[in-house]
């Protein structure tokens, strides 16, 4: 029996993706081909004026996607989904600008599906309008050499770091990967102005994504501590210590380990770019 504590590495990745490797790369070809086709139209955007800033995430490009929608025994449940509709919340709440944030699930079991490929190229339409910076946040399955990206669809570290590159070229960006071994994107998407934060080392589980779990666990404690956040090197922080204050009290072996790789000009930045709480009395931009 499958428990809201289940590791979210998914059993029937390696299975599948014997099955449907070709496929695979056929899809992954497609999708690196549209975004590194927006790049140019990215980088063409960003010699448009500035305009004047309203807020400090005024400008910025924002996603959270849910890229699997099963347990990892393959059931379907909702916990990527939550994520998704709360952290989309928390995030607006924090100061982003809701017209240019994305938010989609890639499960194909509901009404008007959206395949990855829509998703990027929304994304991507996006990022040529809004390009002072980029929050990217995937939330699903992860084995030790891929993301699950929907159902015909993997990332690898090198596809990740394609896809970040063409997404988000020479901006501040900040890419959340919450899954299972996690930690391998690390290296590929690591650069002077971009912060990483995973939800596992790349050979740890991470929990949370079984029948009757809310949210997976980092997810959850991403979506507990932005309240209390008051920028996202704190955010990372207490999402840390939330993981493994839960994985502790409920005790889970080996510890999931999130990691957190914050490059030389993001030091600099980050802490000026403080969350504005909707309604507490704050300015914008102040």
């Amino acid at each position: 029996m499958v428990t809201t504590t289940a590791p979210r590495s998914s059993r029937w990745i390696s299975s599948a993706r014997n099955r449907t490797q070709p496929m695979l790369r056929a899809v992954w070809t497609g999708l690196v081909g549209l975004v590194l086709a927006a790049a140019a139209s990215c980088a063409e955007a960003q010699n448009l004026p500035d305009v004047a800033a309203t807020s400090r995430f005024s400008g910025w490009t924002a996603a959270v996607i849910a890229a699997d929608w099963r347990t990892s025994g393959g059931e379907p449940i909702q916990a990527f989904d939550n994520a998704r509709r709360d952290l989309t919340a928390g995030f607006v709440d924090a100061g982003f600008d809701r017209a240019a944030f994305y938010d989609a699930t890639l499960r194909p079991d509901v009404p008007d599906p959206v395949s990855a490929r829509k998703a990027l190229a929304d994304v991507a339409d996006l990022a040529q309008a809004s390009t002072r910076g980029c929050l990217l946040y995937f939330t699903s399955h992860g084995s030790p050499e891929a993301l699950v990206f929907g159902p015909d669809a993997e990332l690898s570290p090198t596809a990740m770091a394609t896809l970040v590159r063409g997404l988000c070229p020479s901006r501040p960006t900040i890419v959340i990967v919450s899954a299972c071994y996690s930690g391998i994107f690390l290296d590929g998407l690591a650069g002077p102005d971009r912060m990483i934060m995973t939800a596992a080392r790349r050979d740890r589980n991470s929990f949370g994504c079984g029948e009757g779990a809310r949210y997976p666990y980092f997810d959850g404690c991403v979506i507990e501590s932005l309240p209390d956040a008051r920028d996202f090197i704190v955010l990372a922080q207490m999402t840390k210590a939330c993981v493994g204050r839960r994985e502790a009290e409920e005790g889970l072996s080996p510890a999931s380990e999130p990691q957190i790789r914050i490059g030389a000009n993001m030091q600099l930045l980050l802490p000026t770019l403080r969350f504005t709480r909707r309604g507490a009395g704050e300015k914008p931009g102040s």
